[in-house]
């Protein structure tokens, strides 16, 4: 059975690496240390399709070492074995261990003497986060390097190549790429090389040859394709990515970009980020200067709950638009953030003797502390009284902003109150 073009036209070598430059161009880190000789354990982070398993691959065909592939998360312990007794008899072997942050513990026991002896040369590749993911125990013995997802003209590079290598690529094949299907391919697949190399050979390999020529217009690399490439699993960087350009976007009242953002996530079918993020926004972005738009953002996302994809969609689109041209204020959490900080600080000083509970103290007056005034006793609901901790008596965490007229309203209300307390 033959491989699929993604791995057969994996590089054999450092110059066939298309893109991650910072990486392995002149002068740079991996290629300094091919050339030196001097490799070391390394982990290679970022979206799928990216270069991770191709920079392992051509460092070991660079350095003739052995190259052997492993999965953290289905091969064994044995399968690990296996590689360190190749590495005893042979010398070293490059290691390109897949998913490493899901190595567990025994696993990770037995590779961290391999490691350390230099035998096995780990080449860990992750979509996750690794200064979140990975055990510190395998972070201090590897270098940590991201990969970025490639630019169209990257995988231009890439794709010409393989239609071009009659050994490994498509070169056999009368394949004529129209400029349309070539910059569709490039641009679709979002950066990943291995969807454009997989729909590229899909498309080839279904459409029939006329007048002896294979016909690759937009339409078929389209179906082919299916749909544009996107990034967004739910444990990955690239989620997070996502949903922060979304939440940004409509903090920045950008209404377009914020909904190219939510059919991003649409797409990918996350319903339950949209909701929870749309919910988050509407206290946290909008907040007081127009409290009503929380309401009615609860109302779209329970509409959207009931309704499911794709009809959901439509209640969405409704709170995003509403979300983005509202006015913003972030003085809530700005204010409750301030006094976590001086809690978390020490700051957290006696509580006045007046507002404590009396259950405990022998006080009788309605479980009240001793001393204490209660406002509904006093005219306007208001009466002079210390409520702030003594070393914290002039400390003042919500500063409001004059963003809509409910916030007005608030911060009228505040002045006249904090005035009268320093009276």
């Amino acid at each position: 059975m033959q491989q699929p073009l993604a791995y057969r036209m994996r590089p054999q070598n450092l110059d066939e690496i298309v893109g991650q430059a910072h990486l392995v161009g002149e002068g740079q880190i991996i290629r300094r240390m091919v050339l030196a000789k001097r490799l070391s354990s390394m982990i290679l982070y970022g979206p799928p399709g990216t270069g991770k398993t191709s920079i392992a691959s051509a460092i070991a065909g660079s350095t003739k070492y052995a190259f052997r592939m492993l999965n953290a998360a289905t091969d064994t312990k044995k399968d690990l074995q296996i590689v360190a007794e190749e590495a005893k008899m042979s010398g070293t072997v490059i290691l390109l261990l897949d998913e490493i942050h899901r190595l567990d513990k025994t696993k990770q026991d037995f590779l961290l003497p391999t490691l350390e002896s230099g035998r096995i040369i780990l080449i860990g590749a992750t979509t996750e986060n690794p200064y979140l993911s990975i055990q510190p125990a395998i972070r201090s013995r590897t270098q940590i390097f991201q990969v970025h997802p490639l630019t169209p003209e990257d995988i231009g590079v890439a794709v010409d190549r393989a239609l071009a290598d009659k050994k490994r690529g498509l070169g056999d094949y009368p394949v004529e790429l129209t400029t349309e299907a070539r910059d569709y391919l490039t641009s679709a697949t979002n950066g990943d090389l291995r969807s454009a190399l997989n729909a590229l050979e899909l498309a080839t390999l279904s459409t029939p040859a006329t007048d002896g020529k294979i016909q690759l217009t937009a339409a078929v690399m389209h179906q082919s394709l299916q749909q544009r490439a996107l990034n967004g699993d739910a444990d990955g960087d690239a989620h997070y990515d996502l949903i922060s350009a979304f939440q940004k976007s409509i903090r920045g009242s950008d209404v377009d970009a914020a909904l190219h953002y939510l059919a991003r996530l649409i797409v990918i079918g996350d319903l339950p980020s949209i909701l929870r993020r749309l919910l988050v926004i509407a206290y946290e972005d909008v907040g007081l200067a127009n409290p009503q738009t929380a309401n009615r953002t609860l109302t779209a996302i329970q509409a959207a709950e009931r309704l499911g994809l794709p009809e959901g969609r439509i209640p969405l689109a409704n709170a995003v638009i509403d979300l983005c041209l509202a006015p913003k204020s972030n003085t809530a959490i700005s204010a409750i953030d301030a006094a976590i900080a001086d809690v978390e600080a020490g700051k957290a000083g006696p509580i006045p003797a007046d507002l404590k509970d009396a259950h405990y103290s022998g006080a009788k007056a309605l479980g009240h502390g001793v001393g204490y005034k209660l406002p509904h006793n006093y005219p306007g609901g208001w009466v002079k009284q210390t409520y702030m901790p003594q070393n914290l008596a002039h400390t003042h965490y919500y500063e409001p902003k004059t963003t809509g007229k409910y916030e007005q309203a608030l911060a009228q209300q505040l002045a006249k109150l904090r005035k009268l307390q320093q009276g």
